[in-house]
């Protein structure tokens, strides 16, 4: 017996169908990254904390000016 033929002769039918099973493999593709937040929430945030920014200040302010009212 040759080295590297097969034990077995492959027999292909005449007629019928012929039928091939294919195993499904699992296909490896590039990861999509995702931003941890939106550009979008990123502006809320930033709108947020200067308005909060805004109100501190008024509020240092007015607590100024009523202490200057009672001296």
């Amino acid at each position: 017996m040759p080295e590297g033929r097969a034990l077995f002769r492959e027999v292909l039918p005449k007629q019928g169908q012929l039928s091939v099973e294919d195993v499904a493999t699992m296909v490896l593709c590039k990861p999509k990254l995702l931003p941890l937040k939106s550009v979008t929430l990123e502006k809320l945030e930033k709108m947020q904390r200067a308005a909060q920014e805004t109100i501190r200040q008024q509020e240092v302010s007015q607590r100024e000016q009523q202490q200057q009212s009672q001296q």
